[in-house]
């Protein structure tokens, strides 16, 4: 993961990319959205199962891209991130669910 997280650093940097906090959240949510739309379209809005479009997978890559660009402006390790949360839900899965009435 920091290998990718220095990816995203330099191609941020190499390509003028860099932006305020602030603006990369909102791009991260943006992001989201579109796949949040993205899987209503998969489902023709709730009338039928999910199938997977293809479109999904760079619409995911577009939330990770942004997410990274997040972490790294305050210098957040992912996978450290993510080895806590996975952590965090052991612990409440001990209790019987992994939700955060479990805390």
């Amino acid at each position: 993961m920091k290998e990718i997280q220095e990816k995203i650093k330099n191609f941020c940097k190499d390509n003028d990319m860099e932006s305020p906090i602030e603006h990369r959240v909102l791009d991260l949510m943006s992001e989201l959205g579109e796949v949040s739309k993205e899987v209503l379209k998969m489902s023709n809005y709730g009338r039928e199962p999910a199938k997977y479009r293809e479109e999904l997978k760079s619409e995911l890559g577009d939330v990770l891209y942004s997410l990274i660009t997040v972490a790294n402006t305050f210098d957040v390790d992912l996978e450290d991130a993510l080895n806590q949360v996975l952590e965090k839900y052991k612990k409440r899965l001990m209790k019987g669910s992994a939700g955060s009435e479990n805390k």
